[in-house]
């Protein structure tokens, strides 16, 4: 068995420095891919919700842009960033953007797609927004489909933190 956990990755942060997960052990992540230009946009609301209610609690909420899907997400980390605080209130981390599939896919979501497959057993992240919940040990409790709610991971999210 693996001992790779989510806290073996540094990604990079939007301003391009390296973010040791380390530093969020012991809480409950929900890291997503996303896209400023998508139909799922909207979705910020919902993460920025989730992190506001429930970070002092142990959550963390983690976004990775990603420009894979239908080119959705084509800005610079300054006019990412920009977009979600002015549209969306984001005050969450987000990330430098990445490649969630291929050869040059990231890491950390080459991990979680393995952790965590998709319908029938697919790697593949299907679009964006398709999130990842981990439990407090670093390791990958579920993943959901793009058109999963935030607000509908509620549950989980109470159940993990119980843990």
């Amino acid at each position: 068995m693996s001992t790779v956990n989510i806290y073996d990755f540094k990604p990079n942060s939007l301003a391009g420095a390296p973010v040791d997960l380390a530093q969020y052990r012991g809480r409950v992540l929900l890291i997503v891919n996303t896209a400023s230009n998508c139909g799922f946009t909207p979705q910020y609301q919902g993460l920025e919700a989730i992190y506001e209610q429930f970070h002092d609690q142990g959550v963390e909420v983690l976004g990775f842009p990603c420009n894979q899907f239908g080119a959705q997400e084509p800005g610079s980390a300054e006019e990412i960033g920009a977009f979600c605080e002015k549209n969306y209130g984001v005050s969450f981390p987000l990330f430098a953007k990445i490649d969630v599939n291929g050869d040059r896919a990231d890491p950390l979501f080459q991990y979680l797609k393995s952790a965590a497959p998709g319908v029938l057993g697919s790697e593949a992240i299907k679009w964006n927004f398709t999130k990842f919940l981990v439990q407090k040990d670093g390791t990958v409790y579920k993943r959901y489909a793009p058109s999963t709610k935030p607000e509908e991971l509620i549950d989980d999210i109470e159940k993990l933190l119980a843990q």
